[in-house]
């Protein structure tokens, strides 16, 4: 295998034959961004043996070693930010600042996940207890070996980073399979990986559609990251299982923000237009659902609804949010909002004449039943259900009514903590919107339909390695049960000495 200059890989067979390609597209303007390899089978589980004959010499560089390379590769980001912002723009098309955020965040997790590592998975001591108080006991996590990442399109840099940078910070090797439809972004960060630290060929990228996804699943991997929507990380895990290779899967959701009866409306309100609209409503934490106390409905419908009103989609670098990445998904979006309607509910901002693709204008919806689609689906776009409720509680009630449980929002300057500690989610930002993303060392996962695993903080690199267990005999003992060769009384004194020290 040969690292191409968009730094995908390519074999000496698939260089010398007639390769299959697919081309990215800017969904703006329908303009052809680059084109890309399709990678089969070979191709993927060449990828794949070639990144494990390197994890060995990167793992033995140690904490230190791998700090000071993607130290390297981190600067180099910054430097080039603008390039990979503008690369992120076509092939999404959100806005430049946009996709100049999601770098910035990219960074400060590449920072921490290099930073954290060796404190994280290094060697600690732990008690032995009683019965082995002559043994020294230990604990360290090793490396997986190679980790096969597949990401998501609407965030392309951002969230397989999030598996990226901590799969390589814990010393693991990984083949990335971006996005059919950011392929650019991901060959992008494999190439400037290549050029930071260009002898260690660790971080290997392949691309293509759901073939190629599978291959890597099958590939010999040691674990799967995934992101991704529910239905198909069901695959991904069925295929995985096959092999018994351990997933991660970060799936989606449906949000929802509790307003209380004494929240700050002015804060509340710009956190459910901004959660919901932006990057076009694309975002797996974006607010979907709000549940607003009936004392304090009306103003922070009026306060939603002067937001969003002034909201304009458009691929200008003005927009305040760019088209729907994946043109399927406007069906989705327009079916979920058309049955809302049907079934009674009400638009404040929008209406079904605010589908028009690419670009979909903002939507806010009111009474809604609780059963209809745009309730209970994931409908990933520019649009936003608000309801009334009688109080916090039915807040809460409602929120959790879901199969999703990936994040949540909580408005409220009393309870706050209180009313975030009871939703079914795998996150909570209070009195914020999607904090809790931006924040390095906290885990980042959610329960039930939205997945599990946690990447992000101590427990994301702690997801790409296996703890080891040391017990290491230091002195003899007078007494040793393990043993064929104990004495009859041994067992009765250790019993003797449990009861009067454990039995209290």
């Amino acid at each position: 295998m040969t690292q191409t200059a968009n730094g995908s890989v390519e074999s000496a067979t698939e260089a010398a034959a007639e390769i299959e390609t697919f081309e990215s597209i800017d969904p703006r303007t329908g303009e052809v961004v680059g084109r890309h390899l399709i990678h089969d089978a070979a191709a993927v589980e060449a990828a794949v043996r070639e990144a494990r004959q390197a994890q060995a010499s990167w793992a033995d560089l140690g904490f230190t070693g791998r700090k000071r390379r993607l130290d390297a590769w981190r600067k180099l980001l910054v430097r080039r930010l603008d390039e990979l912002a503008t690369l992120i723009c076509a092939e999404t098309g959100k806005p430049l600042d946009d996709a100049r955020l999601e770098l910035v965040l990219v960074v400060d997790h590449l920072h921490w996940a290099a930073a954290n590592a060796e404190k994280v998975l290094r060697r600690r001591k732990v008690p032995s207890g009683l019965l082995m108080a002559n043994h020294q006991s230990s604990v360290e996590y090793v490396p997986l070996g190679v980790v096969g990442v597949i990401g998501p399109w609407n965030y392309p840099a951002f969230t397989p980073m999030g598996s990226i940078a901590y799969a390589l910070a814990a010393g693991n090797a990984v083949v990335f399979k971006p996005s059919e439809l950011t392929p650019g972004v991901g060959e992008w960060l494999a190439s400037s990986f290549a050029e930071a630290v260009p002898e260690h060929p660790v971080f290997k990228v392949v691309t293509g559609f759901g073939e190629t996804g599978a291959a890597l699943c099958k590939a010999g991997v040691d674990k799967v990251a995934f992101t991704g929507s529910t239905a198909t990380a069901k695959r991904v895990m069925a295929t995985c299982a096959e092999s018994l290779t351990p997933v991660l899967l970060e799936c989606g959701g449906k949000d929802a923000l509790v307003v209380d009866s004494d929240a700050d409306l002015t804060a509340a309100a710009e956190a459910a237009v901004w959660g919901a609209m932006a990057n076009a409503g694309q975002t797996c934490i974006g607010v979907e659902r709000v549940y607003v106390v009936d004392s304090v409905a009306d103003e922070f419908l009026k306060r939603v609804t002067d937001l969003a009103g002034k909201l304009r989609p458009g691929g200008e670098p003005q927009a305040a949010f760019g088209p729907i990445t994946m043109a399927s998904q406007v069906d989705i979006i327009r079916n979920h909002l058309e049955d809302a309607l049907e079934q009674g509910g009400k638009a404040l901002v929008g209406g079904r004449h605010s589908v028009r693709p690419p670009f979909v204008e903002p939507v806010v919806l009111t009474d809604v039943p609780e059963d209809s689609p745009a309730v209970t689906e994931e409908t990933f776009g520019p649009t936003i259900v608000v309801q009334r409720v009688s109080d916090v509680d039915e807040a809460i009630a409602r929120a959790n009514n879901t199969c999703y449980g990936l994040g949540g929002t909580v408005f409220s300057r009393s309870r706050g903590m209180e009313l975030a500690r009871r939703l079914r989610t795998g996150m909570v930002a209070v009195n914020s919107v999607i904090a809790f993303a931006a924040v390095p060392a906290l885990p980042f996962g959610g329960v039930g339909d939205s997945g599990f695993g946690r990447i992000h903080g101590a427990e994301g690199l702690r997801e790409f390695a296996r703890p080891q267990a040391i017990a290491r005999a230091r002195f003899s003992l007078p007494i040793n049960p393990m043993t064929f060769t104990r004495s009859r009384g041994t067992v009765r004194t250790l019993v003797r000495m449990v009861r009067l020290l454990r039995g209290r």
